[in-house]
């Protein structure tokens, strides 16, 4: 039997909130048919569960929150010692009840995002994947489904408007040519006030909201302010504005009968495993956003509790004037009066919900429905095609089941000067990259000048499994711990065996890390290949020739991607090792030169062959340095017979000329 919220029993909730400790610990926010719906934790328990329910204070809170806080009929709570053990239970209680107001959709990462990052003072626009919040005040718009009309439309608001377009300045102490040609308003040197700024973004940021009909009416009426004035300068300003938006608009929207109102219509399409969800927004009888989600259908329920997720995702991180009047949606919503009433409240003016039956709005849905069914089985091909690809690669290396975890390893280097290797991982064919490691090589004999990608690879076997060879000559039965690992409670750090272990390199390579392997006990325990360059070539431990294979075979295609990543990857970081060496060795081996000083100085003379030609004087005359200092830097520059000067690795030069080399 379900109860009321509390929000409507106001001595229920008097007296819930009595019972709270002030002290640590985690709470537990249920609804009327016992789900768990929001766990935080809290330092003092009592003062942040009262926060949710205090008059007023639901202003201060997102409408995520607002939203769950009218659901909430039972609070519970566990106590804690401390904050930290609070934090640690309450990431395991969310991995354990997987809230509904923690989780949310959890697929929907997939598709990329414009954000604004309104919190600086300059604010940027940029796409991203990532929608992770670095203040409360910037803000994300999408999922946008198409990424290439994405980059387009920005690249014509760039256009269009006058915006910062580099993320860092060019030169220091003046403007680029964007300024000179009226694309960028001169951020860097400060040509434009903070305050001017927001302005220009809050317009650009309408083109995403789908105000574009606003924007003109804003800008009509600018322009004629200008033409009063006799400023028709700006006035023909703000006519290539309005022309560059009836561009964009033409590009972008399809017009669609009934322009009288404007209403976002949502659909899905779904299967047993995953559904696609699509957002249309029509604005005026026209198509300007099509936004995308993906969510666990296994999980999520019936259809109708998909699609209000998705609406609580969506419309909780927009602004009140980018709700429409209306939501036409596939299917009814299991709470559907209560998101009514929210985004009522978030719009400031009624919002209704309806299921259409006939006519326009049910050819509206049927459209999204049809625009749904495409883009789940777009994702049902990328996810069979991987599928595939593990399948093909067990054949070829003969396992009993596709590999779900692959690891890939390379080398890179100069000559042995600043060696590195990368460890990245596909899981189910996809990059993973929150498993991806760098490793700085740590033997003596591979310095500058002497190289040995052997005995670099081989060093980094030993440093990547010697957790599982310590516990193996312990007595640990590998097998029980590589299943213990598959659960996502477990957290023992012994989650990361892989299933197949690819070398880049050939059979030399192979032949050293096995060695390795064999050192730790772990030469039987683990699958390990080698993809040779140039003929693409699959060799197994021990084997003399390749494997029979084709290049262009879904298993060998996932090898050479995952090749290609790790090289990319210990190249990147190959590169920043080097360019932190180089700028460190020239200056940072002076005594007395302290990372602030060097700092100082290179800001002073903006390079270090300008303090290499500079005299005691002039250097003593650099922030932060004196005489003895200034003496002690010339003297390094200028090293008299018997005196060391700066090393052959310090004196290299600094643009990269020499070409990166990885095996």
């Amino acid at each position: 039997m379900s109860v009321s919220p509390l929000l409507h029993e106001p001595a229920r909730l008097k007296a819930r909130l009595a019972e709270l400790p002030s002290e640590p610990g985690c709470y537990l926010m249920r609804d009327g048919e016992d789900r768990v719906l929001y766990i935080g934790k809290a330092k003092v328990l009592r003062n942040r569960v009262r926060s949710y329910f205090q008059s007023g204070s639901g202003h201060g809170h997102s409408p995520r929150i607002r939203l769950m806080v009218r659901q909430v009929c039972e609070i519970e709570f566990i106590v804690t010692d401390s904050e930290a053990e609070a934090l640690a239970l309450e990431s395991n209680l969310i991995k354990q009840n997987q809230p509904h107001f923690n989780v949310l959709l959890k697929d929907d990462k997939k598709y990329p995002y414009l954000c604004i990052t309104w919190s600086e003072a300059y604010p940027r626009i940029f796409i991203t994947r990532r929608r992770r919040f670095r203040s409360p005040l910037d803000r994300f718009y999408g999922p946008y489904v198409d990424v290439g009309l994405l980059r387009r439309t920005l690249g014509l608001v760039k256009r269009v408007f006058p915006l910062r377009q580099r993320p860092q300045p060019l030169y220091k102490d003046r403007t680029c040519l964007n300024f000179d040609i009226g694309r960028c308003p001169g951020v860097c040197q400060q040509k434009i006030s903070s305050e001017a700024y927001h302005q220009t973004l809050r317009q650009v940021a309408m083109v995403f909201q789908g105000r574009n009909d606003e924007l003109l009416d804003l800008l009509n009426a600018q322009m004629g302010r200008y033409a009063e004035r006799l400023d028709f300068e700006s006035a023909a300003r703000v006519r290539d504005q309005i022309q560059g938006l009836d561009t964009l608009t033409a590009d972008q929207k399809m017009s669609i009968g009934d322009s009288s109102v404007s209403r976002d219509a949502i659909a899905m399409a779904s299967n047993d495993r995953v559904a696609a969800v699509q957002l249309f927004q029509m604005r005026a009888g026209k198509l300007v956003g099509r936004l995308g989600y993906m969510a666990d259908a296994a999980v999520s329920g019936d259809l109708g509790r998909i699609l209000q997720t998705v609406i609580e995702e969506h419309y909780s991180q927009v602004e009140g004037v980018e709700i429409p009047p209306e939501l036409v949606l596939q299917h009814p919503l299991p709470q559907q009066a209560l998101i009514a009433d929210w985004l009522s409240e978030q719009r400031g003016r009624r919002v209704r919900l309806m299921v259409p039956q006939r006519q326009q709005k049910a050819d509206l849905i049927e459209l999204v429905v049809r625009n749904a069914s495409y883009e789940l089985e777009r994702a049902q091909r990328s996810s069979e095609q991987n599928l595939l690809a593990t399948e093909d690669l067990a054949q070829l290396l003969d396992l009993p089941n596709p590999p779900r975890r692959i690891e890939g390893y390379d080398i890179s280097h100069i000559q042995g000067s600043d060696a590195v290797a990368s460890q990245v991982v596909f899981i189910d064919g996809l990059p993973a990259k929150q498993h991806y490691r760098k490793y700085r090589i740590q033997s003596s004999t591979i310095r500058s000048g002497h190289s040995d990608d052997f005995m670099a690879m081989a060093e980094i076997m030993r440093r990547r499994f010697r957790r599982w060879a310590s516990a193996k000559a312990e007595g640990a039965d590998l097998s029980a711990l590589r299943r213990t690992s598959d659960s996502a409670l477990h957290t023992g750090g012994m989650g990361d065996w892989p299933d197949v272990v690819m070398i880049d390199g050939g059979k030399g390579q192979l032949s050293a890390v096995m060695e390795a392997l064999r050192e730790l006990d772990l030469h039987d325990e683990l699958v390990v290949c080698s993809l040779a360059k140039q003929r693409e070539e699959v060799f197994l431990p021990g084997a003399r020739e390749p494997l029979d294979s084709e290049p262009d075979q879904l298993g060998v295609q996932l090898l050479r991607r995952l090749r290609d990543e790790a090289h990319r990857f210990a190249v990147s970081f190959h590169r920043q090792q080097r360019g932190e060496r180089m700028k460190r060795s020239r200056l940072s081996d002076i005594a007395g030169l302290g990372p602030r000083r060097v700092r100082e100085l290179l800001a002073h003379f903006r390079s270090i062959d300008a303090i290499q030609l500079a005299s005691v004087d002039q250097i003593a005359a650099a922030p932060g340095m004196g005489p003895a200092l200034a003496a002690a830097v010339w003297d390094y520059f200028h090293p008299r017979d018997g005196q060391p000067g700066p090393t052959p690795d310090a004196m290299a030069p600094e643009d990269g000329a020499m070409a990166d080399l990885a095996p």
